[in-house]
């Protein structure tokens, strides 16, 4: 392991402000004066410490706001290091400052919907293509990262934690640890995986010891714990703009529990149900668990067709913050028009806002049901923000319709465990699930960035199609390099990319990519019917930066072992 940098650092504990402030102002100035180069290993929180004389939280802090910023970056058991690109992203930055300074009390805060400077917007790759996301992030409505006594597992391979620093997330196949049968290690890109090492393992604590400290209920809620209920409605209010009375919202088993819960109360067998194509198979088996005939609606870059919908359903499922999988955002106009649609011919809306926390160049656009609540059953999730492991989400609509969803749950002896909406209560309360959220958000937009980075690099741009969105940005992007006809989907959020390729070659390239070590999704798995497209599908919610840039170039090998050049 290379030895940790070591600077000349002075702190004034006179009046010179924030001791955190003041550390991570000074190492700041050394990235960006290139004393510290990119790659380049710091000391640890805890060496750091002795050797400034101050608390180890302190440090912690500084390190936060630094890799809040995109200045620095984690790797799993090695330490905290200087992110590639820092000196050229920050070189007027440092003597700015970032946009958010440490405070006395160690919180790095975000002015409420601004962007986070610093680490840079949006920078173009040498292959032509926009790195998003890099150092852009909006602040949630309070939203700060929390730097209290504890260290905080905040970065993308846990915040400065050397190999004298608690690791969190050991035993993760993602984190590239050798396989007992030999196999080459792991690199986990498929999608709906999110970084649950991130989780910040006191806050964690806190909340499920909250949990245990309360008295069981006699009889579980029908809708879920009414306290839950009323922190889930300020908390939609604060981050999505939904406005709702606790009455509107029902705790569910996730999602799938929630379209679950619509499908016993509203499905009859033989009711005409449509589900995005391509779209979340869950959403389709659970319709047809229940006799639902699916309908494939055709979604497209910017997702659902609106125009192209079949009439007779009895509703329609959709993800118009971040289309799942081909990761567009449905404009405006055609919310405005599936809304309208919906209340002309009597058709229920479900509006799966699964990842929409996680955005990288604006604010989220409004939901569906901000448009149309008379019309529209919203689901939220935290199998996205925290993990699926705890198995929790909401459903939100009009107060009769969640009274009959609560019913029909009850009657089926399907209930939401207590505890694990409690410690969810106690996150909500403490403002620690903000904050996380805070932090994934700054995370994810690192490792989209070097997944963009990594693909562009091998290529040169080939034009785009009409449809093409900003480079960077929502629509697709065509290339050539490895081979022709490459194509990359996905806007600007959410935690899952899509590679389109040419027909024929998308099976293929995953089962090689898996023979060399990386794990990645095939696009037809999404589709009811023919696929009208071929590619993978690849999250970066589980590798970290490193694996990414890893798994890339594996990729490019595999496509241009298939393609002719």
């Amino acid at each position: 392991m290379r030895p940790s940098a070591e600077l000349p650092l002075t702190l004034d504990r006179e009046g010179g402000g924030p001791l955190a402030g003041q550390l991570a102002a000074q190492l700041r100035a050394a990235m960006a004066g290139g004393r510290l180069a990119p790659g380049e290993r710091l000391a640890s929180t805890r060496a750091l410490a002795v050797q400034l004389g101050i608390s180890r939280t302190v440090v912690s802090n500084a390190y936060l706001q630094l890799l809040a910023e995109g200045w620095v970056e984690g790797r799993q058991g090695s330490g905290t290091y200087v992110a590639g690109g820092a000196r050229a992203a920050g070189a007027g930055a440092a003597a700015a400052g970032p946009a958010g300074a440490v405070t006395g009390n160690g919180r790095a805060a975000l002015a409420a919907g601004g962007p986070a400077a610093g680490a840079g917007v949006a920078t173009a790759s040498s292959g032509g293509v926009a790195v998003a996301g890099a150092g852009v992030a909006t602040a949630s409505s309070g939203g700060a990262a929390a730097a209290s006594g504890d260290v905080l597992a905040a970065s993308g391979d846990v915040l400065a934690l050397s190999q004298d620093d608690p690791v969190l997330g050991e035993g993760d196949p993602a984190a590239g640890k050798d396989d007992p049968a030999g196999e080459p290690p792991l690199i986990d890109l498929r999608p709906g995986r999110p970084w649950t090492a991130g989780i910040d393992a006191a806050a964690w604590r806190r909340a499920w010891r909250a949990a245990s400290r309360a008295t069981p209920s006699a009889w579980p809620a029908a809708a879920g714990l009414p306290e839950l209920r009323q922190a889930l409605a300020s908390y939609l209010r604060r981050s999505r703009g939904v406005c709702c009375s606790p009455a509107q919202v029902l705790i569910t088993r996730g999602v799938a529990g929630g379209l679950g819960r619509l499908a016993q109360a509203l499905v009859s067998p033989g009711d005409r149900v449509g589900v995005e194509e391509p779209g979340y198979p869950a959403a389709r088996a659970v319709f047809a668990a229940f006799g639902a005939r699916v309908v494939p609606c055709r979604a497209d870059e910017h997702g659902l067709v609106t125009s192209e919908l079949p009439g007779g359903l009895r509703m329609v499922y959709t993800t118009p913050a971040h289309q799942y999988p081909l990761g567009g955002r449905l404009p405006v106009p055609r919310r405005q028009e599936l809304v309208a649609w919906a209340r002309a011919t009597g058709t229920l809306i479900v509006e799966d806002d699964y990842d929409s926390e996680f955005r990288y160049d604006v604010a989220p656009l409004p939901t569906l049901y901000g448009l149309g609540p008379d019309v529209v059953a919203y689901l939220g999730t935290t199998s996205k923000t925290l993990t699926p492991a705890l198995g929790l989400g909401w459903l939100v609509a009009s107060a009769g319709l969640v009274r009959r969803l609560a019913q029909t749950g009850l009657g089926l002896g399907e209930r939401v465990p207590e505890p694990g909406q409690r410690a969810l209560l106690a996150l909500l309360a403490s403002g620690d699930l903000e904050r996380h959220i805070w932090r994934m958000r700054h995370e994810y937009a690192r490792r989209r960035a070097a997944l963009v980075a990594a693909l562009g690099a091998a290529s040169r741009p080939a034009g785009r199609d009409d449809k093409a969105g900003p480079a960077g940005g929502q629509g697709r992007q065509r290339r050539s390099g490895p081979g022709t006809g490459v194509v990359l989907l996905g806007d600007t959020a959410g935690m899952h990319l899509v590679l389109e390729l040419p027909p024929g070659t998308a099976c293929r390239a995953a089962a090689a990519a898996r023979q060399a070590g990386v794990a990645a999704a095939t696009l037809d798995r999404y589709y009811a019917g023919t696929p009208a497209r071929e590619g993978l599908v690849l999250g970066y919610g589980q590798a970290t930066t490193g694996q990414i840039e890893q798994a890339c170039g594996i990729l490019l090998g595999v496509l241009a072992g298939l393609q002719p050049g």
